[in-house]
């Protein structure tokens, strides 16, 4: 659904980039597809820090990859367009495990470990007519985020909307998520959304 906004935003070509929390690279590469000019992608896991790196020189793509927590690797540097797929998974535990898969996913108990640090920390990154794509489920609490972005001074939302069925993860967690109330009895979609902001 990122990579659709992506293709659809007019802040792409020319723009340098930094893609926070990386995994594979994907999201980078697609905005380096769509004309920015320049990429810089950041991780914590080594293994996606090397997948990040192996992806986009397959592609023939320049990235600078960084490992790291967050924006910490590129302090005090600043981009044109911020993008951030985090965890944001609902889990049972307070921190994410240190080295399992579920890092990719759990975010702490209420999905918000790292979207709030995100929106704390963003604007240190964006250049003055800089801009922030990000994506999350509902569970995480969408309104949460842009109330977080509207106090760290960003004007932030909602560019778009999708319902998904649930993937292995969630329905895997399910029961867990609807005895805390986070999903309705019946439910077998979440919804994402991708949010925009900017400096006010």
């Amino acid at each position: 659904m990122l990579r659709e906004v992506l293709r659809r935003h007019g802040q792409v070509s020319g723009s340098s980039v930094l893609d926070v929390g990386s995994g594979t690279g994907a999201l980078g590469i697609e905005a380096f597809r769509a004309g920015a000019a320049s990429l810089t992608a950041i991780d914590l896991s080594r293994r996606s820090v090397l997948a990040s790196w192996l992806n986009s020189r397959l592609r023939g793509i320049p990235a600078t990859v960084r490992r790291g927590d967050l924006f910490a690797p590129v302090a005090p540097h600043r981009f044109d367009l911020v993008l951030a797929n985090p965890p944001y998974m609902p889990a049972t535990g307070l921190l994410p495990p240190r080295y399992r898969m579920g890092r990719c996913w759990d975010a702490g108990p209420d999905g918000r470990l790292l979207l709030d640090r995100i929106c704390a920390g963003v604007s240190s990154v964006l250049n003055e007519d800089g801009v922030l794509l990000l994506v999350q489920s509902e569970l995480a609490d969408s309104q949460a985020t842009l109330d977080r972005l509207g106090e760290a001074g960003m004007v932030p939302e909602v560019l778009a909307r999708a319902h998904v069925p649930f993937g292995p993860v969630l329905r895997a967690r399910a029961p867990m998520l609807r005895a805390r109330g986070l999903l309705a009895p019946d439910q077998t979609e979440e919804e994402l959304v991708v949010i925009e902001a900017r400096h006010a």
